[in-house]
C-alpha cells in the first residue's frame, strides 16, 4: 500500500494535470468558436461560386478544354489515377486531440495501398509530416506549422503547387484526405478528388438544362470567365479542407481535454478516498498502540 506521502503527492499532481486540461479546453473552445466563424462566413461565397461556376461550364460546355477539366489517360471518374497520385493529407501541427491525427494517418495509408500506380504524400502539418516521413512513406513534401497563420494566402500557394504539377503531368490525380468537421462531438475523415476538376461537379444541374439557363450577358466570354474561375475553384476547395480541418481539430481538443479532465476529477475522488482510509486506518492504530501501552502500564 502506497504511504501518505506519496498518497499527497499523487493527489497533487493530478490536480495539477487537472488544472492544465482544463485550462486547454477553455483555450480549444474559444479557437473553435473562431474556426466556426471562418466556415459560416466562406459558406455564402462558396456556394455563389460553385454556382457561377456551374452556369459557365453549362452555357460553355464544349468550348472550353481547360487542363484542370482535363483527365489523363487511363483517369477515372470514380477511381485513383492508374498513374502516379498525389495525396495532400492534412493533419495537426500538435497533438491531445485523441484519435484526430490517427484517424487521418490510418486512412492515408489504406488509401495508398489501393493506389494502382503509386503516389506521392504532401503532408500538411507537423503530425502527418513526422508520421509518414518516419515511416519512409514516398513524400513530395511537407508543410509545417501550417495552421500557425492559416490564410486564405495559404490555400492559394497550395492550390498553384498541385495545380501546376497536375498540368504539367507529374500526377494524374490529386486528392485529400482529412478531418472533416460535422460537429462538436463528431468529426469524419473524408476522401475527396481535388484534381481533375469532374465536370459532373461543375455541371451538376446546370449541365442538363443549359440552354434554359442563357439569360446572363458576359464579358468577356464564358470561357475565359471559367478559365479564371477554375483556378479559384481548385483555391477554394483546399481552403475549405484546410478550415474544416482546422476546427475538427479545435473540437476533437476540446472533447479529449474535456474527457481528461473528467478523468482527472474521478481519480482524484479515488486517491482522495484511498487516502482518507489509509489514514483512518493509520489513526486506528496509534489508538491501539496508545490504549495497549496504558494497559501495560497499569497491568
Amino acid at each position: 500500500m502506497a504511504s501518505l506521502i506519496d498518497l499527497r503527492r499523487r493527489i497533487r499532481s493530478v490536480k495539477n494535470t487537472q488544472q492544465i486540461t482544463k485550462a486547454m479546453k477553455m483555450v480549444a473552445a474559444a479557437k473553435l468558436r473562431r474556426a466556426q466563424d471562418q466556415i459560416l462566413a466562406t459558406r455564402p461565397y462558396a456556394l455563389e461560386l460553385r454556382k457561377v461556376t456551374e452556369h459557365l461550364a453549362a452555357v460553355a460546355a464544349g468550348e472550353v478544354e481547360h487542363p484542370l477539366l482535363t483527365p489523363h489517360e487511363g483517369e477515372g471518374d470514380d477511381s485513383a489515377a492508374s498513374g502516379k497520385t498525389l495525396v495532400l493529407v492534412v493533419t495537426g501541427d500538435k497533438g491531445l486531440c485523441g484519435a484526430f491525427n490517427a484517424h487521418v494517418q490510418r486512412r492515408t495509408e489504406q488509401e495508398m495501398a489501393s493506389l494502382n500506380g503509386g503516389g506521392e504524400i504532401l503532408a500538411l502539418g507537423n503530425r502527418g509530416a513526422d508520421f509518414f516521413t518516419h515511416r519512409g512513406a514516398p513524400m513530395r513534401g511537407a508543410r509545417r506549422g501550417l495552421f500557425k497563420d492559416l490564410s486564405y494566402a495559404t490555400a492559394q500557394g497550395l492550390a498553384a503547387e498541385v495545380s501546376n504539377a497536375y498540368a504539367e503531368g507529374e500526377y494524374d490525380a490529386v486528392y485529400a484526405v482529412y478531418n472533416e468537421f460535422i460537429s462538436v462531438l463528431s468529426q469524419r475523415v473524408s476522401w475527396e478528388r481535388l484534381l481533375p476538376i469532374a465536370r459532373e461537379d461543375v455541371l451538376g444541374d446546370e449541365g442538363a438544362s443549359a440552354n434554359g439557363h442563357r439569360d446572363y450577358l458576359y464579358e468577356p466570354s464564358e470561357a475565359e470567365i471559367l478559365n479564371e474561375l477554375l483556378p479559384r475553384f481548385v483555391t477554394f476547395q483546399i481552403y475549405r479542407v484546410l478550415l474544416e480541418s482546422q476546427a475538427a481539430e479545435h473540437a476533437a481538443r476540446m472533447t479529449a481535454m474535456d474527457s481528461a479532465t473528467k478523468n482527472a476529477g474521478e481519480l482524484i475522488d479515488t486517491l482522495t478516498l484511498q487516502y482518507n482510509r489509509s489514514r483512518q486506518a493509520e489513526i486506528t492504530t496509534e489508538l491501539i498502540e496508545v490504549v495497549s501501552g496504558a494497559n501495560a502500564l497499569e497491568g
